[in-house]
């Protein structure tokens, strides 16, 4: 291991989330989840202003540099790494830009570990749209996309009828013939939704904050 990985290794992950809360258990969902599957210390912070989160092109450039300056405030308070908690890789390179620590993007990470899962990746997400950044990395191999009936936020995934429209989101890309379902907005991860699609549909689920902490395990060895 190299002294400069070594240092890495013993910071904490800086976790940037993209809306804004003052419950302290949404803020921190992300980074608890992430120390208890892959054993590595998160700082969460929320960007100011935006309850919504990142939903539109409206609000993605609003956030840009939020992210930027909230990534910046961490890595000078000694994180290791950082991870941008969304799927749409908002202000990823401009933070890579500016930080000398490596910086995931969620939705590229969930991108790649797909990939490595399955020939035919159908994305579930709150827009109609995959993410760029995701449907980059995928091209052909990206069986479709899919927003849930009513879903037009991360807060209306916390309903129970988003959960449902989620559900069934999900299956209609299983049966338009992805094998592999990539989960592009990081909500889906708030309400634990990955092991009900693998049970119901059978077919390997990514979660994206998952994968971003399978990345940043991988620059902390």
């Amino acid at each position: 291991m190299s002294s400069r990985t070594s240092r890495q290794s013993a910071r904490p992950v800086g976790i940037v989330r993209v809306l804004t809360s003052d419950d302290p258990a949404v803020v921190e969902d992300h980074g608890r989840l992430l120390t208890e599957r892959f054993g590595f210390p998160a700082v969460s912070r929320c960007i100011p202003g935006q309850p919504d989160g990142i939903h539109d092109d409206a609000t993605h450039r609003l956030a840009e540099p939020k992210i930027v300056a909230l990534a910046a405030e961490l890595a000078a308070e000694g994180v290791g790494s950082v991870i941008i908690s969304c799927a749409a890789d908002p202000a990823v390179e401009e933070t890579r830009a500016a930080l000398r620590v490596p910086v995931v993007g969620a939705g590229s990470a969930a991108a790649a570990v797909a990939l490595g899962l399955g020939r035919r990746v159908g994305v579930l997400g709150i827009r109609d749209e995959a993410p760029p950044a995701v449907a980059a990395l995928l091209g052909d191999r990206m069986a479709g996309a899919a927003r849930p009936e009513g879903v037009h936020g991360t807060r209306d995934l916390r309903t129970a009828e988003g959960t449902e429209a989620a559900v069934a989101a999900a299956a209609g890309l299983v049966a338009g013939g992805a094998d592999t379902l990539l989960l592009a907005c990081t909500g889906l991860t708030s309400i634990g939704i990955r092991p009900r699609l693998e049970a119901d549909l059978g077919v390997p689920v990514v979660d994206a904050i998952l994968a971003a902490g399978l990345v940043t395990s991988y620059v902390r060895s």
